[in-house]
């Protein structure tokens, strides 16, 4: 039996994603995994997005500035040295324990590491801080290859964490995709995906739904893209089990 702690796309919010992570008794005060984690009792799971804050507000918390302007080179290289900063120490987290400390590409990630899509938000907000034909800087190398690594999905037994859904065609983060309005609607339109893709259990994030994290028991899914609402999922597993999944729950935090 393993408690796994998942945690929904952070969104260079780093101080959302530490608080999680203390709660959860997942990372200690010098900012290293805590006994079980080393242990590989608890089994942290990052659902993907590390980077691109999700709007001005986030973007001017993360660099002080009063105001974000993302055609401003300044105000980029300041967005982009802080998420650097804070990718270093959850780089070192996850190689102090990377038999327990699982990151996942998310779709954000995919775009810093290839810069083929611009990615922005409903109010005009671009996310090219990683971009430098937009302005922007380079990810540093040793960085893009730690995050060239990170797998588009976690199995444990019949459980499936992934970025988006269990489709395959929605961890390939390519034209379609973005043309693809159901990567934001799956889980409300067809839930049973997770079923037909002989899963007991699916967790996901990408997508806000609000009030927090979505747990949908019956469909045997869990959207977790909460944490600005402070919660986390938790959940215990006996992956030898033909249904896994001993307890879910949301964990505010």
């Amino acid at each position: 039996m393993q408690k796994f702690i998942a945690v929904g796309d952070v969104h260079a919010d780093w101080d959302g994603l530490w608080a999680a992570l203390r709660a959860a008794s997942c990372v200690d005060a010098a900012g290293r995994p805590t006994a079980p984690v080393q242990a590989g009792l608890y089994q942290v799971v990052l659902i993907g997005d590390l980077v691109h804050p999700k709007n001005e507000g986030a973007y001017e918390r993360l660099t002080g500035l009063a105001r974000f302007d993302p055609r401003n080179p300044d105000h980029l290289f300041l967005a982009a040295r802080e998420q650097v900063r804070h990718l270093e120490e959850l780089r070192a987290f996850q190689a102090a324990a990377p038999h327990a400390v699982h990151i996942l590409l998310g779709n954000h990630d995919a775009a810093v590491l290839t810069t083929s899509h611009v990615l922005g938000t409903g109010s005009g907000l671009v996310h090219v801080e990683f971009d430098p034909n937009h302005g922007g800087v380079h990810l540093p190398e040793h960085l893009r290859a730690w995050m060239k690594d990170f797998p588009r999905e976690l199995r444990v037994g019949s459980v499936q964490f992934a970025h988006v859904s269990p489709l395959p065609a929605h961890t390939h983060y390519d034209d379609l995709f973005y043309a693809d309005p159901s990567t934001k609607r799956w889980f409300r339109d067809s839930p049973e995906y997770v079923k037909r893709a002989d899963l007991s259990f699916g967790v996901y994030g990408h997508t806000q739904v609000g009030g927090g994290i979505l747990l949908n028991e019956a469909a045997g899914l869990a959207m977790i893209d909460a944490l600005p609402a402070r919660q986390y999922l938790e959940l215990l597993l006996d992956p030898a089990e033909l249904e896994p999944v001993r307890a879910v729950r949301a964990m505010p935090f």
